[in-house]
């Protein structure tokens, strides 16, 4: 039989708490008392940590992508590579994770399905607090959480702030690429529009790669991250699908139909055109 890898260690490392343990340190008791299934099927703990374990890479998610704007906004590309870099990797578990809910079949979902009331993905803050991150804004949006405070704070801040893709093109222009003073000057509460000027400066870079490294590098990282998001939304299409077919959805949408008008959205337009530009 296997040893414990952990026998015979001497301790705690130079400097840490004597005190301190695995539970301590992550909170586990806190964290593994929050699953309280509301029916009697069994199925429904899965329901609950699928959505609680979304929610927590998504902090990690909003974490490294406030991180890689941040560094944007400092001129340090090379620092916003790295967290766009685990933003996207966490994407990737994000989308593998859709797996482990597909093994919900619709009779176990529909035994559970009135235990929701109108709870919903779709209510997410974080996921909201994302998509503004990455300029997809909806002013409209911040009904829904009109009766909580903090909820409303995080999306107007986020509402508010400069998106990921409006930092992306304050770099093209200060690292002297052509993009016009009205893109440089739009109102940051707006959805990215496409804006053939920031087009116009992508294909410079990528005409010239080795002059404007860097941006190239930055150009084909936001690549992968879309590319992660546009399959994220895909694999929850279809995972939705599978479990509840085209029913309207528990927080009032319709369903597997809003969310595939959800798959139309873009974030970085100038850099999928330029594809075909080239």
């Amino acid at each position: 039989m296997m040893s414990c890898p952990f026998m015979g260690t001497k301790g705690p490392a130079p400097g840490a708490k004597s005190s301190m343990r695995y539970g301590d340190y992550l909170k586990l008791d806190a964290i593994l008392d929050c699953q309280n299934p509301l029916s009697d099927v069994p199925d429904e703990l899965l329901f609950i940590i699928q959505h609680q374990t979304t929610e927590l890479w998504m902090k990690l998610l909003l974490h490294e992508l406030t991180r890689a704007s941040s560094m944007m906004r400092a001129g340090r590309i090379e620092h916003s590579l790295k967290a766009l870099y685990r933003a996207q990797r966490t994407m990737d578990h994000m989308i593998h994770a859709w797996s482990v809910l597909a093994t919900l079949t619709p009779v176990e979902f529909l035994a559970m399905r009135p235990s929701l009331g109108s709870a919903s993905g779709h209510q997410s803050v974080q996921f909201r607090e994302i998509e503004f991150l990455l300029g997809n804004k909806n002013i409209a949006c911040l009904a829904e959480h009109a009766g909580d405070q903090r909820s409303l704070h995080s999306l107007q801040s986020r509402l508010f702030a400069p998106s990921l893709y409006d930092e992306v093109v304050t770099i093209l222009a200060s690292h002297g690429l052509d993009v016009s003073p009205e893109r440089l000057q739009a109102d940051p509460c707006l959805a990215t529009q496409y804006d053939p000027s920031v087009e116009h400066a992508w294909l410079t870079v990528y005409r010239t790669p080795d002059a404007h490294w860097q941006l190239f590098e930055l150009g084909e990282r936001l690549v992968d991250l879309e590319d992660s998001f546009k399959n994220w939304r895909s694999r929850h299409v279809s995972t939705v699908e599978r479990v509840i077919g085209h029913r309207p959805g528990t927080g009032g949408t319709d369903g597997v139909n809003y969310l595939r008008k959800t798959q139309e959205t873009v974030l970085f337009p100038e850099l999928w055109r330029l594809r075909t530009a080239l």
